[in-house]
């Protein structure tokens, strides 16, 4: 069982590995803790862009020779394969670590994975760790390598004209990009959300002809190393991307300071579309936002919790903490249960 101290740099990790979050695509955002006999934090990294050092890696040039007789605490299993960056777990095994802790298995993980490696050069090794915590920021990159989609986000303004476009301009719009790949206009022009945060030529954007069903350019876009996708647009934009299922996400901004108004009579439904449901919502300076899941992905997670179990892969690896029973709802909504179990910061099943 992990000691509070580890557990405690774990939650770390996690949040040090969201600051890869809208650059490190197609790769994973993962953090890394290096704890000495102590329980003193001695290094401490995470992930920022494709080619670039892992998150172990990084911790480890930050301990130098601390790192030897440490324990690793980090947040996806380290990796097994020589890439443009030698593997992460003959790193930790080089420098001398003890102890490895993991929160999550990496499904992409080569052959027996990095923590079969680990194991069998003698560092101990526990697995499991705050895995439900950990896909709060792993989720979306989970997700896609189960739906070979991005997840995808809508943002929309209501006003008493109707639903449009968030403004580009406005804090909502800058902060929900800085935390995406690419946004995809009405026209089917795709851009970087941030330009030049993945580095040059790690995601491959091409615009996308008109004709393509909504399935077709959310598939050619995780091609693309696209793993979180905002749609850029009003409803007409969105519209066939909500009726095939493939929106996980909606923000609504609504404009406030004004006690009385009357809305538009023509709005296609007062705040959210059908199906979906509030997940949360705050006060900005501009609007109230309302963030929006998929209504039976609430009742599916609602049923998660009622049955806890550990899933395995066929090897029996530990892939992340999860509940019984959510199998049948996952299978009945394919296309977005994956991405919000992590979304609604739930275990995944």
């Amino acid at each position: 069982m992990a000691s509070a101290a580890e557990t405690a740099a774990m939650r770390r990790a996690i949040a040090l590995s969201a600051a890869g979050l809208g650059a490190t695509s197609p790769n994973p955002p993962v953090g890394c803790v290096l704890l000495g006999p102590s329980d003193q934090i001695v290094g401490e990294g995470y992930h920022e862009r494709k080619g670039e050092a892992h998150a172990e890696a990084q911790a480890l040039a930050a301990a130098g020779p601390l790192a030897a007789g440490a324990t690793a605490v980090v947040t996806l299993e380290p990796c097994n394969h020589q890439g443009r960056t030698p593997p992460c777990r003959q790193a930790l095994i080089d420098a001398g670590v003890r102890r490895a802790v993991v929160a999550v298995i990496d499904p992409t993980s080569r052959g027996e994975g990095g923590v079969a490696e680990l194991r069998r050069a003698g560092v101990d090794v526990e697995t499991g760790v705050l895995a439900g915590e950990a896909q709060i920021v792993l989720g979306d990159w989970l997700a896609g390598f189960r739906t070979r989609r991005p997840v995808i986000t809508w943002p929309y303004l209501i006003t008493g004209q109707g639903v449009g476009e968030l403004p580009s301009g406005t804090g909502e719009a800058r902060r929900l990009r800085l935390n995406a790949d690419a946004v995809l206009g009405p026209d089917g022009t795709v851009r970087e959300a941030v330009p030049g945060s993945h580095g040059k030529g790690i995601l491959a954007l091409q615009d996308l002809p008109p004709g393509r069903s909504a399935a077709e350019m959310a598939a050619a876009l995780y091609d693309g190393g696209v793993r979180r996708l905002l749609l850029g647009g009003g409803y007409d934009a969105a519209a066939p991307f909500l009726g095939a299922g493939l929106v996980d996400r909606v923000v609504a901004c609504l404009p406030h300071g004004n006690a009385s108004s009357r809305p538009a009579a023509d709005l296609p439904w007062p705040l959210l579309p059908p199906g979906f449901v509030i997940a949360g919502t705050i006060k900005t300076e501009n609007f109230v936002r309302v963030d929006g899941r998929p209504d039976a992905l609430r009742e599916a997670c609602a049923y998660q919790r009622t049955m806890p179990r550990q899933v395995l892969d066929p090897a029996g690896r530990h892939f992340y903490g999860g509940r019984a029973g959510c199998s049948a709802p996952g299978a009945q909504y394919p296309a977005a249960f994956a991405a919000a179990m992590s979304a609604l910061m739930l275990p995944w099943p």
